[in-house]
């Protein structure tokens, strides 16, 4: 479909108005009541017949002035709006609606007067008319804008919210996306080193490796999982690391068994911190290095020693500020990162399920 089509496509769905009401009830009430508010039909002189076809003829000019100026209205709107050319919008509304009311109304009503006066015409009553029907035009000109102007800041705010909520879906998709060659390059890099140092324990770092990452396929696509799923799959994750650093690394999870099935976490956010605790701080069977996990006020804290590791090159800290970008996507909060010269404290908010 040609970008032309699309834009008088959504151009017409935008200009459908249910005005129904105003149609048979407004228009006829200005039929009638500007006749009566000029007295411009005799009833004294008019029998019943005459006073209701001189009012039908009058509703009838109604019906003409509302369409003509409708159609000149709706017009005027592909070219002006009021966001964007608020006082051309103005001129052109105070320009052309006058300048077709005034001589159809004129028109009409002499022809009135030539049907139901032997076309004897009272001028002064013609132009007091034509007056009062020109402002009942802009009276319900100003309606339309009005009801315009409202449907179109309510269109533009649920168009904004939508763009927002496409924009941060993207963001969410590219930062889940960032989470296998990161997971993988690690793993693929402790899989090497257990070639090379231990090769018996290399097979079963690998078959392992296989449900730590079908975990990470399967959840991948979910915004949030059961917190037990999480710490299983930390658990998995953890038995990697025992393979290769034995005894070095050791965990504390500290969770009540009912909070695991009433808590809702971000999928692969424990494994990301355990991650960080290995790249980044000094270790060994001696000093093991203790990750601990544990549960309050609705709030994960995870906990590990800082010993600093010296890096061959600064790291991107990409693991961390992924995770920082994922819970406040999802979730709409923030985690808290407090990093002190003996610890290192992580803030998960976890979500109660209601």
């Amino acid at each position: 479909m040609k970008a032309s089509s699309i834009a008088t496509k959504l151009f017409s769905q935008r200009e459908k108005i249910n005005d129904l009401g105003i149609r048979v009830i407004l228009v006829p009430f200005f039929g009638i009541a500007i006749p009566l508010l000029t007295r411009m039909v005799p009833h004294n002189q008019f029998t019943n017949w005459e006073i209701k076809l001189s009012y039908l003829y009058t509703i009838l000019i109604a019906f003409v002035i509302y369409e003509g100026s409708r159609f000149l209205h709706f017009t005027l709107r592909t070219y002006f709006d009021w966001f964007n050319k608020p006082v051309k919008k103005i001129v052109a509304l105070v320009i052309t609606i006058p300048f077709f009311c005034v001589p159809v109304s004129m028109l009409m009503l002499v022809g009135w007067y030539h049907l139901f006066m032997n076309g004897i015409v009272d001028w002064k009553t013609v132009k007091l008319t034509s007056l009062i029907i020109l402002i009942a035009v802009f009276f319900l000109v100003n309606l339309y804008e009005t009801v315009f102007l409202i449907r179109d800041l309510a269109n533009d705010r649920v168009t904004q919210e939508q763009l927002e909520r496409a924009k941060a879906e993207a963001e969410l998709e590219a930062l889940k996306n960032q989470i296998d060659p990161h997971f993988i390059f690690n793993s693929l890099n402790t899989l090497s080193h257990l070639i090379d140092d231990k090769p018996e324990k290399a097979r079963l770092f690998n078959d392992n490796l296989a449900d730590v990452y079908r975990y990470i396929l399967q959840n991948k696509a979910r915004d949030l999982v059961l917190l037990r799923e999480e710490v299983n799959f930390l658990e998995s994750y953890f038995l990697l690391l025992k393979i290769r650093f034995e005894n070095a690394v050791q965990m504390q999870i500290t969770i009540p068994e009912e909070a695991l099935d009433q808590y809702l976490v971000p999928p692969i956010s424990l494994q990301i911190l355990a991650e960080n605790a290995i790249k980044h701080n000094e270790f060994s069977e001696a000093s093991p290095l203790l990750f601990k996990v544990e549960i309050k006020n609705e709030e994960l804290i995870i906990y590990n020693p800082v010993r600093k590791k010296t890096l061959r090159r600064a790291s991107s800290r990409i693991g961390l500020q992924n995770l920082k970008e994922r819970y406040k996507l999802i979730t709409s909060r923030e985690i808290t990162i407090k990093e002190e010269e003996k610890d290192f404290t992580v803030i998960l908010p976890v979500l109660k399920i209601t």
